[in-house]
C-alpha cells in the first residue's frame, strides 16, 4: 500500500468552493418556500373551483310529512314577499293583474343572454335569484343585467338548502353571494330566495328560523305564486299554461334561466309575455311589489313596472339609477369582491388548462410504463440468452476508484468488500480533504486487510469530480471502476461490471445499484424506487441505446474515453449524469451489466433524502441543459439528442414535474365529484404500477414483501419527490448553484453477506 503525503495537518480557511457552497445553500431557503407557494397555490385554485362547481357539506332535505305548527298563519296564507319590520313578520301581495317575473339559478352564459335580450325586446323587468358561485364565474353577464335595470337577489353561493345547515353555513353562504355580486356589478341585494322553495305555504318549522333570522338581518324572502315548472321541459305550450295565474289574480311567476336545459323556457317566454300583455298585465319587480303597496296603487295599465323616465336601468338624464333592493357596494366589501372575481378568473382558466395537462400526463405515465415493461423484458431475453456473449472475456486488472470525503463510518466496510473481489484490482482512495481521519481509517482497514493494492491519496478539499479525475490520473489500468465510499460491492461485481469491454464498442457500462439499508421504511420506499424506477429504466435505455446515467455507486470507464471528453465536469451537480451524455456525443456506446450489483447506504431521513434528490435533479437539468447542441448534432451525438434527451425530459423532468395533478385532481374529484370513481381510478393507476413494480422485482430476484409499502409510497414518498423536482427547477430557472454535498452516513451497509435480500 502507497499513499501521498497530506498537503497540510493544520486547521485552514474555507476554500472559495466551500465560500460558494455556503453562500448556495442559504439561498435554498427561499426557493423551497416559492415551491410550498405554488403548491399552495395550485390547491387553493383547486378547492375554489371545486367549491364553485359542487355543493359542499350535504343537502339533505327532509321536507317531506315536516311539521309548520311554529310557523305564524298570517304567513302560511299571505303573500309570496316576506319582510320584518320592527321584529314583525309581514307578507307582501302581488296586486292584481301584476306579474313580478323571477327567475332562478343562473347566471348560465347560454340562456341567460337570452332571457336579458328578450326582456329589453319586451322592456320587461325581471327579479333574477343568483347563484354566488355563478355570479363569480359569469361576472359580465351579471353587470349586463343590472345595467339593463333589472333586479338581483340572492339564491346561496352553491344552491344548497339552508333550512338544515349551521348558523356559519348560513353566514358564509349569504356573505360569499354578496361579496360576488359586490365583484360583479358593484351592488349588493335585500333580497333572498331560498333553493327548493315555492310558495309561503310551504314553510315549515326547519325553514322558519332561517328566514326570521335573515329577515331579522334586512332581507326580504322572495315565495312564488305560480310555478311555470319549467325544468321539467313539459313543452312551451304548457310552461305558458302552468305560469298563467286564474282570472285577474296578480302572481310572483318563477321560471329558471340555468340548472339545465332552457330552450323551451327561451322559446315559451316571448309567448308569455304577449299572452299576458294581451290580458292587460303589467311586469314589475320583486321591490316593485313591496314599492307599489307602499304607495297604495298599483302601475298604470299597459306599463311596466319601472319608475317612469326610465329605460334599461338609467333615468332620464342618462345616470343610472339602483332598483331599490340594491345597494351600492363600497369600501372592503368593494375590494374583496372583486378579488373573488379575480380569483375565480384565476380558476376559471386554470383548472381547465390543467385538466389538458393531466391527460397529457396520464398518456406520457402510461406510455411509459407500456414502454418499460415491453422494453425492459426484451432486454431480459436478449442478454439472458444461451449464446449471448459481449466477447472473449475480461480478465486483465482494473483500477476501483473510492472518492471519500468525511467516510469515516463507511470506508471500512467498502475497501473489506474490494478486498473479496474475484477480479484483480488496485484500489485507489481519493481523499477530499476529509477532517474525519477518512485517510487514516482507509490506510489502517488496508493493512488489517493485508491489502497491498490500495493507494490512498490525499487532496485539498475539491469536490467530487475533482476526486474522481485525480484518480483517473492515478489509474494504472486503462479500465476504471468508480464507486462511492459509502458503497459496497459483491465479490463478483467487478468482474461482472468490466465483462461488456470485450466488445471495443462499449466505452462505459452502468451497474445496478442496490439499497442496503432498506429495512426502514423509507429506505423499503427508496428500494422500490431503485429497483423499478432507476434499474427497469436502464434496461430500456440500454436497449435504445441511449443510457443517461451510470450511477455514481457503481460504473466502469475506459480510461482513454474519460480522458478524451475531459474527465469529470464540475459544471454540472450531476457529474455522472454529464459523462454519460458526453461519452454518448463522443461515439461512444454506454451498456447495463444488470449483474454487477453494489449496495449503496440510502438517505436514512427526509431532510438528508431531499437533500440528494434535490442535487441529482438540479445536476440533471444542469447535464441536459449543457449538452442541448446534441439535438442538432449528426452521428451518435444526434442519435443521444433526438432519443436520449427527448425521453430524459419527458419522463424525468416534464411528467414528474405535472403528475402531482394526478394526486391533486384526483383528491379533487374525490371531495367534489364521484368519491367512488376517483377512488377505482387512483387504484387502477396503483394496480398498473404495482404490475410494473413486480415485473422489475422479479428481473432483480428481489423479494416481493417490499411492495407492501408501495401504497404508502404512492401517498407520502412520492409527492415529496414531486416537491423536490419542483423545488430543483425554480433553481434552475432563478439560475442558483449547488456545490458536492455531504450526506450523513452510519456505515451500516456491510458486505453483501451480510445484506438479507
Amino acid at each position: 500500500m502507497t499513499t501521498t503525503t497530506p498537503s497540510r495537518g493544520r486547521r485552514r480557511a474555507p476554500s472559495r468552493i466551500e465560500r460558494a457552497a455556503g453562500k448556495a445553500a442559504a439561498l435554498q431557503k427561499p426557493r423551497v418556500i416559492l415551491a410550498l407557494l405554488l403548491l399552495l397555490g395550485l390547491t387553493s385554485v383547486m378547492l375554489l373551483d371545486g367549491y364553485l362547481r359542487a355543493e359542499v357539506g350535504g343537502d339533505q332535505r327532509v321536507r317531506d310529512g315536516a311539521d309548520s305548527s311554529k310557523v305564524p298563519d298570517k304567513i302560511l296564507g299571505g303573500g309570496p314577499i316576506l319582510s320584518f319590520r320592527g321584529g314583525q313578520a309581514t307578507t307582501t301581495s302581488v296586486p292584481s293583474k301584476t306579474i313580478a317575473l323571477t327567475f332562478d339559478d343562473g347566471p348560465n352564459p347560454t340562456y341567460t343572454p337570452q332571457v336579458l335580450k328578450i326582456l329589453e325586446k319586451y322592456d320587461v323587468p325581471a327579479t333574477f335569484f343568483l347563484v354566488g358561485s355563478m355570479v363569480s364565474r359569469y361576472p359580465g353577464i351579471v353587470k349586463d343585467m343590472v345595467d339593463q335595470g333589472n333586479e338581483v337577489g340572492i339564491h346561496t353561493f352553491t344552491h344548497v338548502d339552508l333550512s338544515y345547515q349551521s348558523d356559519a353555513r348560513i353566514r358564509r353562504e349569504m356573505t360569499q353571494t354578496q361579496l360576488a355580486l359586490a365583484g360583479a356589478a358593484g351592488i349588493t341585494t335585500t333580497l333572498f330566495r331560498a333553493p327548493y322553495s315555492s310558495e309561503t305555504d310551504a314553510i315549515d318549522d326547519y325553514s322558519w328560523p332561517v328566514y326570521k333570522k335573515l329577515g331579522e338581518e334586512g332581507y326580504t324572502s322572495v315565495f312564488v305564486d305560480t310555478d311555470s315548472d319549467d325544468w321539467k321541459k313539459p313543452g312551451v305550450s304548457k310552461i305558458v299554461k302552468w305560469a298563467t295565474p286564474s282570472g285577474t289574480s296578480g302572481a310572483s311567476v318563477l321560471m329558471h334561466d340555468a340548472g339545465g336545459d332552457r330552450e323551451q323556457t327561451i322559446k315559451a317566454l316571448p309567448e308569455y309575455i304577449e299572452k299576458m300583455r294581451a290580458k292587460g298585465y303589467t311586469f314589475t319587480t320583486s321591490s316593485g311589489v313591496i314599492e307599489a303597496q307602499n304607495a297604495n296603487s298599483a302601475p298604470a295599465g299597459g306599463q311596466t313596472g319601472r319608475p317612469q323616465g326610465t329605460a334599461n336601468g338609467r333615468t332620464a338624464d342618462g345616470t343610472d339609477r339602483l332598483q331599490a333592493a340594491h345597494h351600492e357596494a363600497t369600501g372592503a366589501t368593494l375590494y374583496e369582491g372583486k378579488a373573488l372575481v379575480a380569483a375565480v378568473a384565476v380558476a376559471e382558466y386554470t383548472v381547465p388548462a390543467l385538466s389538458v395537462g393531466l391527460v397529457i400526463v396520464g398518456v406520457a405515465v402510461m406510455g411509459r410504463f407500456g414502454m418499460m415493461l415491453i422494453l425492459a423484458r426484451r432486454h431480459y431475453r436478449l442478454r439472458n440468452k444461451r449464446r449471448f456473449s459481449w466477447g472473449p472475456a475480461v480478465t486483465r486488472p482494473v483500477t476501483v476508484i473510492v472518492p471519500a470525503y468525511n467516510e469515516k463510518e463507511c470506508i471500512a466496510n467498502t475497501l473489506e468488500s474490494l478486498a473479496k473481489s474475484t477480479h484483480p484490482i488496485e484500489v485507489v482512495v481519493v481523499d477530499d480533504g476529509s477532517s474525519d481521519g477518512t485517510a487514516e481509517i482507509a490506510r489502517e482497514a488496508a493493512r488489517s486487510l493485508g491489502m497491498t493494492n490500495v493507494r490512498v491519496i490525499r487532496q485539498e478539499n475539491a469536490g467530487k469530480p475533482a476526486a474522481l479525475n485525480n484518480g483517473v490520473r492515478s489509474a494504472s489500468h486503462d479500465i476504471v471502476v468508480m464507486m462511492d465510499g459509502d458503497t459496497v460491492f459483491e465479490p463478483d461485481t467487478v468482474r461482472q461490471l468490466v465483462q461488456p469491454f470485450a466488445d471495443p464498442e462499449v466505452g462505459a457500462v452502468a451497474g445496478n445499484a442496490k439499497v442496503g439499508n432498506r429495512d426502514t421504511v423509507i429506505g423499503a420506499w427508496q428500494h422500490i424506487e431503485y429497483v423499478m424506477g432507476f434499474n427497469l429504466d436502464r434496461r430500456m435505455y440500454d436497449l435504445l441505446r441511449c443510457m443517461p446515467t451510470i450511477p455514481g455507486a457503481i460504473g466502469a470507464f475506459r480510461r482513454e474515453a474519460v480522458l478524451q471528453v475531459g474527465g469529470m465536469s464540475e459544471d454540472t451537480l450531476a457529474e455522472d449524469t454529464d459523462i454519460t451524455i458526453a461519452l454518448h456525443r463522443a461515439g461512444r456506446r454506454v451498456v447495463y451489466q444488470e449483474h454487477a450489483r453494489a449496495w449503496t447506504e440510502a438517505p436514512g431521513s427526509l431532510k438528508q433524502l431531499w437533500s440528494q434528490r434535490y442535487r441529482w435533479s438540479y445536476g440533471t437539468m444542469q447535464a441536459l441543459w449543457k449538452h442541448r447542441r446534441s439535438l442538432t448534432d449528426k452521428g451518435p451525438s444526434g442519435r443521444f439528442g433526438r432519443i436520449g434527451m427527448p425521453l430524459v425530459v419527458i419522463f424525468q423532468i416534464v411528467t414528474p414535474v405535472f403528475a402531482p395533478l394526478i394526486d391533486v385532481f384526483t383528491a379533487y374529484s374525490m371531495i367534489f365529484v364521484d368519491f367512488r370513481a376517483a377512488l377505482y381510478a387512483w387504484l387502477a393507476v396503483l394496480g398498473i404500477q404495482l404490475v410494473c413494480a413486480a415485473y422489475a422485482f422479479k428481473l432483480d430476484k428481489e423479494k416481493y414483501r417490499y411492495l407492501l409499502m408501495m401504497p404508502l409510497q404512492q401517498l407520502a414518498y412520492r409527492q415529496m419527490m414531486y416537491l423536490v423536482l419542483i423545488h430543483s427547477c425554480i433553481t434552475a430557472l432563478t439560475g442558483g448553484r449547488l456545490r458536492w454535498q455531504k450526506l450523513k452516513r452510519t456505515g451500516e451497509v456491510g458486505t453483501p453477506a451480510g445484506v438479507g435480500r
